[in-house]
């Protein structure tokens, strides 16, 4: 019994931890989605791959030293038909063999690009190209919070619909027992409780349909947020109040991190275009190198000249200069790409400007909008529940019919979800309205 007792308790603890529910404010589940969406991870990890980008482009501008070695075994070796006259014996041909049948070679060497424009041209494009990846990690924080909001404000309006039906819910069922009472009294008809009942089934049947809506909007934020999607939430009314914006004119578009990035994207193909035009220039190195040779019958490691194995050294120092003179028109046709690269990007910039500022216009006419068609649907939601209760009344005393009292419930909840998706409207309104300003992360702060 006593086991029994402590694995019911256990079982109970277990699922009490399970159905802990995490409330959630905007701001936590921005921060939330920050901290752990993988669009955000992976953005600051280009980050700090392009610090490993800068070093391998310095890199080529830092000496470069290698260690070689190496042992053949020659089974055949080359025979030389030389002219006797350079040995004394004019008139004849003599056949010499040279080399070893082992050789065994062991060097360092050691290479120092004394001018090189493309590794200059290069180590500033890859600075610029972590400056990039920073500014990419700035939009990619934008769009992670401006999918966290736009999912977060879907999910309260899905939830606030489920409130809606479960109001409607209530009432009807206060409806349906007033007239079971008045049916079980004689005083009214069967065919009203059925309909009643049948009304009651219907708003079990949207519940449920509303029900699934909610499930799958959490699971959708939950996803956006990077958060595990057995985790249950809940999102605080507080949140949605509906507050005026000050408007101002058309945003400075050169703050806008969209246009940021093209800026520092054309940053990049200028020094792309130069690195094409570093081709025409010279490159001038060092270059040095020390080796150490045995040669022999026998296998040179570990063999002595008495074994006919002898060891020598040799090093060697030179200045390498290389002046390109005719590439075919190669060099020429790709400068050529990269001018159309940086014309194509001067109309994504022109093309970005308009677009920036049309989703501020855009914005500024929704909010306008939709704070009309909120205030409208508050005074419509009042109406409506006045007509309900009113009708509702009348119904009591029989002074109108059921079909009348059902009318006005579903009126009243219809207002109600009117009302709660203009509130939608006006809070995706807002998101777009800070995004066009450029303030997205603002919501982080508030």
């Amino acid at each position: 019994m006593r086991k029994l007792l402590l694995i019911t308790f256990l079982t109970m603890a277990v699922t009490g931890h399970a159905q802990e529910v995490k409330t959630l404010t905007l701001k936590q589940a921005i921060e939330y989605a920050l901290a752990n969406k993988s669009d955000a991870k992976k953005a600051q990890l280009k980050i700090e791959n392009s610090g490993y980008q800068i070093e391998e482009v310095r890199s080529r501008a830092l000496p470069q030293i290698a260690a070689t070695g190496s042992l053949n075994y020659n089974p055949i070796l080359q025979t030389s038909v030389i002219d006797g006259a350079g040995f004394g014996q004019p008139g004849t041909i003599i056949q010499a063999t040279f080399g070893q049948k082992w050789i065994s070679t062991a060097g360092v060497s050691l290479t120092q690009n004394l001018f090189d424009q493309a590794v200059f041209t290069g180590l500033k494009a890859a600075k610029t190209t972590r400056e990039f990846y920073i500014i990419n990690a700035q939009l990619t924080e934008e769009q992670v919070i401006e999918r966290v909001a736009n999912n977060y404000y879907s999910v309260y309006v899905k939830r606030q619909n489920l409130t809606v039906l479960d109001s409607t819910y209530n009432n009807t069922v206060k409806v349906k027992n007033i007239i079971q009472g008045q049916y079980d009294n004689g005083l009214a008809k069967k065919i009203d409780l059925d309909r009643t009942l049948v009304k009651i089934s219907n708003i079990k049947t949207q519940r449920q349909q509303v029900l699934n809506a909610v499930q799958l909007q959490e699971n959708a934020l939950k996803f956006y947020m990077g958060m595990p999607i057995e985790t249950a939430i809940e999102i605080p009314v507080a949140q949605f109040e509906v507050t005026p914006q000050a408007f101002t004119e058309n945003p400075n578009t050169a703050n806008r991190t969209e246009y940021l990035l093209l800026k520092k994207q054309q940053q990049l193909l200028e020094f792309q275009k130069k690195a094409v035009l570093a081709a025409y220039y010279p490159t001038l190195s060092l270059s040095a190198g020390y080796n150490y040779i045995g040669q022999g019958p026998e296998m040179p490691l570990g063999a002595r000249p008495s074994q006919g194995v002898y060891w020598s050294d040799y090093s060697a120092i030179g200045l390498n200069l290389n002046v390109p003179i005719f590439t075919g028109f190669s060099t020429r046709s790709k400068v050529r790409q990269a001018d159309v690269d940086l014309r194509s990007l001067e109309e994504d910039l022109i093309d970005t400007k308009l677009s920036l500022d049309l989703d501020y216009a855009n914005a500024k006419t929704q909010i306008e909008n939709s704070i009309v068609t909120i205030n409208n649907q508050q005074s419509n939601v009042k109406l409506a529940q006045e007509v309900l209760d009113n009708t509702k009344n009348n119904y009591v005393q029989g002074l109108t019919s059921l079909t009348e009292v059902l009318d006005a419930e579903n009126a009243n909840t219809e207002a109600k979800n009117n009302y709660t998706a203009a509130v939608l409207d006006y809070k995706l309104a807002e998101i777009q309205l800070i995004k066009s300003k450029g303030e997205l992360k603002t919501l982080i702060n508030n």
